[in-house]
């Protein structure tokens, strides 16, 4: 803008303005919800963890930290601080000088607003006499006196004092910035440019755009190489990142001991030292080797930042799978590529290979105890198997196990998740929305509820029983469709034995009507008019219509209930924040505590595509409502898509539901609506209205006249 200049101000007296506020802000509220309540919390919640989570690795590290902590202290020292700082600031600022006051020559001159031109004159000579330089006075204060007098006897400077409030005229407005050093070198700006929204470096989000798009059909070894690509792991981009002296040495002989993983492959990044040592980190976490306690601390580093890495990647193949949607020609990552990133998030917290049983996510299980499980006797090959057994046949199974780990055994598997999902298909904001058009946008309702599986033992046990009772009842010659055909003709026998049995009823009337007197005659007449009316008046159809018509209302009561209802869980959805805190998860050599999560989306697995986002369900406790769209296809026809639930912390608990989806043609667009039809009749008698309108309002004028 013209006429202005902007400064910084050196000085530094805006600066404490600036960082009194500043201070106070953080310090107010910090003490409010940070300032140390009960100290054993943390110590109670570990407590009540141990009998399930106590062999964890995450637990172990965490009881050892709470136990050395001095957390609590420091908060209290830190506030108290941050107090100490603040009452400081407010005394500086209540002692500083004001600078920008308005110009008053009489004040400089020491003299009333209403003093004469001589009194002026006559103050004036004799303050130049004392700070004139030439006599020995102060400069500044010599050029402070001269403006006021200038200001009060010359016209001009005494009319740009009256007008612009300083005696120079107008001058450029001056804006000083309270910043401080730090600011001003941009090192927090530098910071936040270089990280995206999830705390992942901007670089490695890159870095796995390129890869994803250069290799859509990526596989479980590929992708372990990208991931330990991210710049996360280069110490020259993440401080928290180092390289040993030591790892010359020990890392050669962990590549010696896991065998092939692709060391001579030149391709960069993959052949960098950081990418080289953390892909093998990360693949001797899997193996649950063993490694020093230098590179345990390395190795804890990389296993903890790989589920957000992953995570982001997989918004990465999302978003390339949106952008090939959309503009058509442009390579989408395949369905195996974005499962297999789950399927290493679940791998990672584990610390399982992708070939390994899910039994071995249990405490006290090793290689060896597998041939109980997998024997011909109990066929146990996952969770849900071991579950099903009976209590007998599962103490009998793991006979290897004393009583207490036995107990810890089945304490570990009560506590891990079972879930059960309904989905619900329908086009909202439309007339039907149980009718799916071509290039609708399809809403697939899902609600998942969480249970233990301790509780679905009976259950099962129950279920598994009747599914063998009815197996053998059911025998192969049997078909299901003419049992159903012949409960379907009997059904109509019966109706129609129903609606033939009115006709002998009548016969009797007319017989005793036959037999009886006049008298009789007549009543039985009017009677028989009267039973005839009312027969008419209820007859069958009319008695089809009106049922049809009350559960044509009652299904658009419940649709418009249903609508309303969503509506209202969406207001809410916006309006309410979910603690990300769900259930601690169950992993032996995971390094940190981490949080039972969950992805669901949609896909064709015959086309190997998505068909909705994959929606991170961060917020399940017990129980979630998520809401997946797509567009339908835009052919009619059946299609065969496959409602996906993925656990991002446990294997083997993922749920597969088929969704049968059948596409109709469109509505043709109506190009004159009839609503907008307006009779002719009804257009003349409106300029009829208007007409004598006009001729009640003339003759109103007339008699007024």
């Amino acid at each position: 803008m013209a006429g202005q200049q902007f400064q910084y101000d050196d000085s530094g007296n805006t600066f404490f303005y600036f960082l009194t506020s500043f201070v106070g802000l953080i310090v107010i509220p910090a003490t409010y919800y940070l300032w140390p309540r009960d100290q054993n919390a943390e110590q109670l919640r570990l407590k009540s963890l141990r009998r399930v989570h106590g062999r964890c690795l995450w637990y172990r590290l965490r009881l050892m930290k709470s136990q050395q902590s001095i957390v609590p202290t420091l908060k209290k020292a830190a506030l108290l601080f941050g107090w100490a700082v603040f009452l400081l600031l407010a005394y500086k600022v209540s002692k500083l000088d004001r600078e920008y006051q308005e110009y008053n020559p009489f004040e400089v001159l020491n003299l009333d607003p209403g003093a004469s031109p001589s009194e002026i004159k006559k103050q004036y000579r004799v303050l130049s006499l004392k700070y004139h330089p030439d006599k020995g006075g102060d400069e500044a204060a010599f050029m402070r006196i001269a403006k006021a007098y200038a200001a009060l006897t010359n016209e001009q400077s005494r009319q740009n004092w009256e007008t612009y409030g300083n005696p120079d005229g107008p001058g450029d407005a001056s804006l000083s910035f309270s910043v401080c050093d730090f600011f001003l070198q941009g090192t927090w700006w530098y910071r936040s440019i270089r990280y995206s929204g999830d705390q992942i470096l901007i670089n490695t989000t890159q870095l796995f755009m390129h890869f994803m798009y250069k290799t859509p059909n990526m596989n479980m070894k590929r992708l372990a190489m990208v991931l330990t690509a991210a710049f996360e792991f280069d110490p020259r981009s993440n401080k928290e990142a180092t390289i040993r002296p030591t790892d010359n040495i020990e890392v050669p002989q962990l590549i010696r001991e896991l065998g092939n993983i692709n060391v001579k492959k030149k391709e960069p990044p993959f052949c960098y030292p950081y990418s080289l040592k953390a892909r093998v980190l990360v693949l001797a976490h899997l193996a649950r080797m063993d490694v020093s306690e230098e590179l345990e601390e390395d190795q804890r580093f990389v296993v903890r930042k790989s589920p957000a890495l992953l995570q982001e990647m997989i918004n990465v193949g999302c978003q390339l799978t949106m952008m090939a949607n959309s503009r058509g020609g442009f390579r989408a990552p395949r369905l195996v590529t974005i499962e297999n990133c789950m399927k290493l998030t679940q791998m990672t917290v584990q610390g399982l290979q992708e070939s390994k049983s899910p039994l071995l996510q249990l405490p006290h299980f090793e290689e060896e105890h597998l041939r109980y499980c997998i024997s011909k006797k109990y066929k146990v090959r996952s969770l849900q198997d071991l579950v099903s057994l009976k209590d007998s046949d599962r103490r009998s199974m793991l006979r290897f196990l004393g009583e207490e780990k036995y107990d810890e055994v089945m304490a570990v598997l009560g506590s891990f998740p079972h879930l059960t999902m309904d989905t619900k298909l329908q086009v909202l904001d439309d007339e039907d929305s149980n009718n799916i058009t071509a290039g609708s946008i399809v809403t697939v309702t899902v609600t998942l509820t969480r249970k233990r599986m301790s509780v679905r033992e009976s259950l099962i046990s129950f279920n598994t029983d009747q599914a063998d009772a009815s197996k053998t009842k059911t025998k192969v010659w049997q078909n299901k469709n003419k049992g159903a055909k012949k409960a379907a003709k009997s059904k109509k026998k019966k109706l129609t034995k129903k609606k033939a049995t009115p006709a002998p009823v009548k016969a009797k009337q007319a017989n005793g009507n036959v037999a009886g007197n006049e008298d009789d005659d007549d009543a039985s007449d009017k009677g028989s008019e009267s039973d005839e009316g009312e027969a008419n008046k209820d007859s069958p159809s009319e008695r089809d219509e009106d049922s049809d018509k009350q559960s044509d209302t009652e299904v658009d009561e419940m649709e418009w209930e249903a609508l309303q209802q969503s509506i209202q869980r969406r207001e809410r959805a916006l309006l309410e924040t979910k603690s990300k805190v769900t259930h601690p998860v169950y992993s032996l050599y995971f390094p940190e505590e981490k949080q039972e999560w969950w992805w669901l989306y949609i896909a064709d697995r015959r086309e190997q595509t998505l068909v909705s986002m994959p929606y991170h369900v961060c917020t399940l406790k017990d129980t979630e409502e998520v809401e997946l769209k797509f567009p339908a296809p835009p052919k009619t026809g059946n299609y065969q898509y496959s409602v996906i639930l993925r656990s991002d912390s446990y294997l083997g608990l993922d749920q597969i539901k088929p969704l049968k989806l059948e596409v109709h043609e469109a509505k043709a667009m109506l190009d004159n609506h009839p609503q907008w039809d307006i009779p002719d009749t009804e257009e003349e008698d409106e300029e009829q209205e208007d007409s004598d309108g006009i001729e009640e309002s003339e003759d109103d004028d007339e008699d007024n006249d």
